[in-house]
């Protein structure tokens, strides 16, 4: 649904946006069993938008390389992310754009923070690490619930996305299953915690390479006062001194 929201969005916004940009949607096809993939190239026909199939058996490897019962979906994530940087570069694609939004970046957000040890989660806007590709996440700041009634509204070709058989296994599922939780018991919780990525203090945090700590002890020896008034000055006269040569 979300990638379906997105494009038909960006579609939307092509007719009427001030700056004129070129659409065209990719969708790889992993060889998953009993994936539809023929809905998708009847609906991306039906529409008339410009589209590229890609084949790549990826599920295979997963499915080689990962141990019976274990999530598959880490792997599987990090090779279609590699195709589809590969085909941007090939095909002089100057922005990726992926149909993330604001709960997604929530619950990467505690995965990260509950198994990796890490404070971090996906952003708007991302420079690969080689610096090849640009990726946009224009439905960041959606929330999946309002995205769900807009793609029921558009009555999109929805796709589960459990074809693999490893989505029951998902640490992401108890992570969504948590935030719906606090966002029952404590309504406003999630706004405020997505609202927490956009307003980090890096001095009230611990990671000595966002903010110089050490640096706060070589501040803290500076005189508070830096002027001192000589004899026979301001004071000494019995006028005041001005302002503007006190310095705190």
């Amino acid at each position: 649904k979300d990638s379906f929201a997105l494009l038909d969005i960006l579609m939307q916004l092509k007719e009427k946006a001030p700056v004129s940009f070129s659409l065209h949607a990719v969708h790889l096809d992993q060889n998953q069993p009993n994936f539809p993939v023929e809905t998708i190239r009847r609906y991306l026909s039906e529409k008339n938008i410009s589209y590229d199939i890609i084949d790549e058996d990826t599920y295979s490897i997963v499915k080689r390389v990962i141990p019976e019962g274990k999530t598959m979906c880490g792997l599987c994530s990090r090779l279609r992310r590699g195709i589809l940087y590969r085909y941007a570069i090939e095909h002089g694609v100057t922005r990726i754009a992926l149909g993330h939004h604001s709960d997604d970046m929530m619950e990467t957000l505690f995965l990260n923070m509950f198994h990796g040890g890490q404070l971090k989660s996906m952003p708007p806007k991302l420079l690969s690490d080689d610096r090849k590709n640009i990726v946009i996440r224009p439905l960041a700041y959606c929330r999946e619930k309002d995205i769900a009634r807009f793609a029921e509204m558009r009555q999109y070709p929805i796709i589960p996305c459990n074809l693999c058989g490893s989505q029951q296994h998902l640490q992401r599922q108890s992570i969504k299953a948590m935030l719906a939780e606090w966002e029952k018991s404590n309504p406003g919780r999630i706004a405020s915690i997505f609202r927490s990525l956009t307003c980090v203090a890096p001095s009230q945090l611990a990671d000595r390479a966002l903010f110089d700590f050490q640096g706060l002890e070589e501040k803290s020896i500076q005189p508070a006062i830096k002027w001192l008034p000589e004899k026979g000055d301001a004071i000494n006269s019995g006028s005041h001194a001005s302002p503007s040569n006190i310095s705190l």
